[in-house]
């Protein structure tokens, strides 16, 4: 059933909550308007009302946590840079490709692996512990989720703290991977640049020339990190997975997302098929606004951090 709510925007007008944002995290997080209390209610009387709530989650979840994105406007590293992620094929056929990634990577992971969950990721496990929340799929890959607790999940495209191999499918700890760079690369160091949405560094190709990339113990196989790269599809079951929990669902709300890749708008496509109402928040305009019944531009983290419901 369709739901009486207009899509809007939020404006700074009489009545509105002002938040602010944490000083560590200013460079990710595109501007925004205030929270005004008509917005506010219409998005806490869209989630009061539905008994099984499908949240789909994205990067605008984890910005507040300092980790950037791709495409937010003014901040994203499209924006910021001519940086462009690594693409599935470029990975696998090319040694000297993963060898730069990695040694991006191996850099990076210290600072990304220490980022906390921000209070939307903790908001959205309280709706969990409450029995609000039937499913969260999130876009991410940086396990903020599951450090804050969520139990229903589905990582869409994966989580860089797994690492696969590409010959026998071994799953292992991005941590024990991190450990055997190491003691392959004692000597090497690097001064590293700006870190990327997923979690490697801005470095030189010059800088990487002597970097090693550990192989499978098992098989001697090509280590990837386990997630979806640009270019490549997300894995057919965990995608039927997604879609049967959407189908127990009475509501979706997108959280943080652009949508502009199709393996997240599908699920707006779906929903939208199967006349379950949506409603979205996230800062600037997305793939699915034609789609939902309410529209919140504002920070995930201080809106869903005070949605009550009965």
């Amino acid at each position: 059933m369709r739901m009486p709510w207009m899509p809007l925007a939020l404006n700074a007008t009489p009545g509105s909550r002002t938040f602010s944002v944490p000083v560590g995290v200013r460079s990710f997080v595109p501007a925004s308007s205030t929270v005004d209390e008509r917005s506010l209610g219409q998005l806490q009387a869209f989630v009061s009302s539905a008994a099984r709530l499908f949240v789909i989650s994205g990067a605008g979840v984890s910005t507040e946590s300092g980790i950037p994105d791709y495409r937010s406007e003014g901040v994203g590293l499209y924006a910021r840079t001519d940086r462009r992620p690594m693409l599935h094929a470029e990975f696998v056929r090319s040694a000297k490709s993963r060898q730069r990634y990695w040694a991006r990577n191996y850099l990076g992971w210290p600072q990304f692996s220490s980022h906390q969950p921000n209070s939307a990721h903790k908001a959205l496990q309280r709706w969990e512990d409450k029995s609000k929340l039937h499913w969260l799929v999130t876009q991410n890959v940086d396990a903020l989720h599951s450090k804050a607790g969520q139990k229903r999940l589905t990582e869409l495209h994966g989580c860089t703290h797994r690492v696969m191999c590409l010959g026998c499918g071994t799953i292992s700890p991005r941590e024990a991977l991190q450990r055997r760079f190491a003691a392959l690369n004692p000597d090497w160091g690097a001064q590293a640049g700006a870190v990327a949405p997923d979690g490697d560094v801005f470095l030189e190709d010059e800088q990487v020339l002597h970097f090693r990339v550990p192989s499978c113990k098992n098989c001697g196989g090509i280590l990837k990190p386990e997630v979806t790269f640009f270019g490549d599809t997300v894995n057919k079951a965990t995608v039927q997975f997604a879609y049967d929990r959407l189908a127990e669902s009475d509501a979706v709300l997108v959280t943080g997302s652009s949508l502009q890749v199709y393996s997240g708008y599908r699920f707006l496509l779906a929903a939208s098929d199967r006349k379950i109402p949506v409603a979205i928040l996230n800062i600037g305009p997305t793939r699915a606004d034609h789609l939902a019944e309410l529209k919140v531009s504002a920070r995930c983290g201080e809106v869903l951090s005070i949605i009550q419901f009965l």
